[in-house]
């Protein structure tokens, strides 16, 4: 999943980027609305966390652009201004959610949860897939009830994968969910990183669409 942090403070942009790459999601940072375009405009995003206080743009008025160019990507505000006409006036922009500086990060956390499955996403904390489990909220993925070694990437495919079983996935799209812009994308990463999934929770987990994509054996 891939997450848009829209925020002019470098140092908590930083940090903030650090923890959501640690908790599994691959992370973009604009400094300005406009470079927030130009990245909206080269990929798709899943959710956007967005500060109002950009050097360039309110961030109030990006919102207004965004939602009237009709984008649907959930949108968290996260921002100093804490009186309440200002988190009605948010909210009324098109936000789906506000908050207020400073927080504790496994909020922010829980709130990218809430929205992802407002958006589609899975709507549960943890996936069965026959003699797998894996949770959401933890990021632990176990075989028989014994946990396995997965790492940050192998997870990401994994969740991508199942949070729609069933789906064909193209490598393009996987790629997509695991990497923020800028990565260096070897051709082959996907495949060792399905390759490693394989080895770890079973050959049959993860099915190969020859001359398509990827497909996860059916949830139960």
């Amino acid at each position: 999943m891939r997450i848009l942090l829209i925020e002019d403070d470098l140092s908590l942009a930083d940090g903030i980027s650090t923890g959501l790459q640690r908790a599994g999601y691959a992370t973009d940072h604009a400094a300005t609305a406009h470079s927030a375009l130009q990245y909206m405009g080269a990929g798709q995003y899943d959710v956007l966390i967005l500060d109002l206080g950009l050097p360039d743009q309110d961030g109030l008025e990006l919102l207004n652009q965004l939602r009237r160019d009709k984008l649907t990507t959930p949108v968290l505000i996260l921002t100093a201004r804490d009186g309440l006409q200002q988190k009605i006036s948010g909210l009324d922009a098109g936000a789906d959610d506000y908050l207020t500086k400073p927080f504790a990060f496994e909020e922010l956390l829980a709130r990218i949860r809430v929205l992802c499955r407002r958006g589609g996403q899975v709507q549960t904390t943890e996936i069965h897939i026959g003699e797998i489990s894996i949770n959401i909220a933890s990021h632990q993925v176990k075989l028989r009830g014994e946990e396995q070694k997965i790492s940050r990437r192998e997870f990401a495919i994994l969740r991508a994968l199942a949070d729609r079983p069933g789906q064909v996935f193209s490598r393009e799209q996987l790629e997509e969910k695991l990497y923020s812009w800028g990565d260096e994308i070897s051709s082959n990463t996907v495949d060792v990183h399905i390759h490693n999934l394989r080895k770890k929770l079973g050959s049959e987990l993860i099915k190969t669409i020859r001359g398509v994509g990827y497909i996860l054996g059916q949830a139960e």
